[in-house]
């Protein structure tokens, strides 16, 4: 990613949001991240991790903290304290607290679970957000809903065969998606889900251990919805033991007709890569809508 920054800019943000002057040392590139680039700033005594984007992203960045914000405010999971946000140079950028990582193991696989679930059994007042955000790079449109299987169906589901129509992915996918919008109430019965704060985007990626074993999570995008949304990733790309499921039922059982949603739930986050990073995911998502077209047949 090609931006310029100015690092002044930043340091006073720092130094602003916490009342403490800071002045950069060093900084050092870190890996792992397609979306953002990140830095580790270090100052004489003190470290921050820094996100970095182009500067229209602004908003992404600011939507990210507000997110971060409010999963701390639960009290029940472990998140970086956002520090400031804002523009420099060309760049949008967001400093959050550097928190020092370790290994994961069986003891945060279980705490994750104990944590997410007391996260979840916290009602909420409606589907949606106070606020849009994006889910990777993607707009994710979050107004408040009285209704979960309508909101699901245009503003997750709808919404990405939108773009997926204007990035060229048609017929078969299309047609289906058509179909599955039509009857996706199928899914739910008569009744409406509890309403939650979700993390929005928790594959293993977004989650880490720090060195004491308490598991962290990041790069949210949340909004109020159906926990099993947050589950079903979890199963999406792996990484997460069978003591993180065993210590979340625990907490708070799943509905055995779970096993059918998080394949719903994980086709929005099929088709959001498609429509980032391409074709190799069309095949896996006219599949999933074939399996669930098949169980509402």
């Amino acid at each position: 990613m090609s931006t310029s920054i100015n690092w002044q800019t930043v340091e006073r943000c720092i130094g602003e949001a916490t009342g403490k002057s800071f002045q950069l040392c060093r900084r050092t590139p870190l890996g792992g991240g397609c979306i953002n680039s990140a830095y580790r700033l270090e100052g004489a005594d003190m470290a921050y991790f820094l996100k970095l984007n182009r500067r229209e992203r602004a908003s992404m960045f600011e939507a990210e903290a507000c997110g971060l914000e409010e999963l701390i405010a639960t009290g029940t999971v472990k998140v970086p304290q956002p520090i400031c946000h804002g523009t420099a140079g060309d760049s949008a950028y967001l400093v959050l607290e550097n928190l020092p990582l370790g290994s994961r193991h069986t003891d945060s696989d279980r705490s994750l679970g104990r944590q997410l679930a007391a996260l979840h059994r916290i009602p909420q007042p409606y589907y949606g957000w106070h606020r849009n955000n994006t889910i990777g790079s993607t707009p994710q449109t979050n107004p408040p809903s009285d209704d979960w299987a309508e909101f699901f169906t245009h503003h997750r589901l709808g919404y990405q065969l939108e773009l997926a129509a204007r990035r060229g992915y048609g017929g078969k996918l299309q047609r289906q998606g058509e179909l599955l919008c039509v009857r996706l109430g199928a899914f739910f019965g008569t009744g409406q889900p509890q309403a939650s704060l979700l993390h929005g985007d928790l594959w293993s990626g977004n989650y880490a251990a720090e060195m004491t074993g308490q598991p962290v999570i990041f790069d949210p995008a949340c909004y109020y919805g159906d926990r099993e949304a947050d589950i079903a990733m979890t199963e999406l790309f792996g990484g997460f033991g069978q003591d993180f499921y065993a210590a979340y039922n625990e907490v708070f059982p799943l509905d055995p007709a779970y096993s059918s949603r998080k394949v719903l739930y994980n086709l929005y986050h099929v088709l959001n890569h498609l429509n980032l990073f391409g074709g190799s995911y069309l095949g896996q998502a006219e599949a999933m809508m074939q399996k669930l077209l098949a169980e509402i047949a």
